[in-house]
């Protein structure tokens, strides 16, 4: 006579065969580039590796038929803060009301060295 079990039984589920693993954070991890390359991807779809060996991310795509396109690789590179650069700008950038008085003393002065003067031409009327 055959006993039926009532507790219920944990049955682990793998992935059909051909379909990628789902991540519980949305992130998918590879160890180094050609694991990115080995790893598969559904047809017409495109996915983001990022590799756990290095500052390295790829993006895998294939097209309608499944063929694999090119792996495109992408380095991570660390952003600068960018208050720091322009603070050190802000002084090259502008100029103070004193230095811009000697500028345009000095540029007076040029003019009436050269007794330079602008010739304008009188529009004639017709």
């Amino acid at each position: 006579m055959a006993y039926n079990n009532y507790f219920p039984q944990y049955i682990p589920s793998a992935a059909p065969y051909g379909q990628q693993p789902q991540n519980q954070n949305g992130i998918t991890w590879v160890q180094g580039e050609q694991a990115a390359k080995s790893y598969p991807v559904a047809a017409g779809q495109s996915i983001l590796l990022l590799d756990s060996e290095a500052s390295t991310f790829y993006i895998k795509s294939t097209d309608q038929s499944g063929m694999p396109l090119p792996l495109r690789i992408f380095d991570f590179t660390e952003r600068k803060e960018p208050t720091s650069d322009i603070n050190s700008n802000q002084e090259t950038m502008f100029i103070t009301k004193q230095e811009f008085e000697s500028f345009k003393n000095e540029i007076r002065s040029e003019i009436k060295q050269n007794s330079y003067k602008p010739q304008y031409k009188k529009k004639e009327d017709n």
